[in-house]
């Protein structure tokens, strides 16, 4: 392979690790403003024209659904214990479309007994990566594990 080859190659290595780990820091905020109940800073996570299913099966089409249903459920939203999200694979359908499965984990507050069966979901999220850099929610699918 010649040098300008390697230099591509080398390129498009160093841009995907740099993509990879930008998505995973979209998904550590998820976390992190799902905890807090942050709900600008997740609404900050999101595509003006994204769509998104809740765990729940409820379908927002567009920024300001996800924006009113979220606003009106994070800030009250009561749970014991912590859910963590974390990118498990991410797959590149074009260099600035990525298809990403996370891993959520409900974990009980302390002294609480593991729900039978485990407690956990599978979102999907496709995100895309725009002009500036940045990469946001763009179609997202929660889907709950049953065991």
């Amino acid at each position: 392979m010649n040098t300008r080859a390697n230099t591509q190659a080398n390129t498009r290595t160093s841009t995907r690790t740099a993509d990879i780990e930008a998505i995973e820091q979209v998904v550590a905020a998820v976390d992190r403003t799902q905890r807090a109940r942050d709900v600008e800073g997740f609404l900050a996570l999101f595509h003006p024209d994204a769509l998104w299913t809740t765990g729940h099966g409820k379908v927002l089409i567009g920024f300001d659904a996800i924006a009113e249903f979220t606003r009106a459920v994070l800030p009250s939203a009561t749970w014991d214990g912590d859910v963590t999200y974390q990118a498990v694979h991410t797959r590149f359908l074009r260099p600035d479309v990525a298809a990403v499965k996370v891993r959520q984990v409900y974990h009980p507050a302390a002294g609480e007994a593991e729900p039978e069966g485990g407690s956990e979901g599978t979102p999907l999220y496709v995100m895309t990566k725009q002009d500036d850099g940045r990469w946001l929610l763009h179609a997202c699918q929660n889907t709950e594990v049953r065991v």
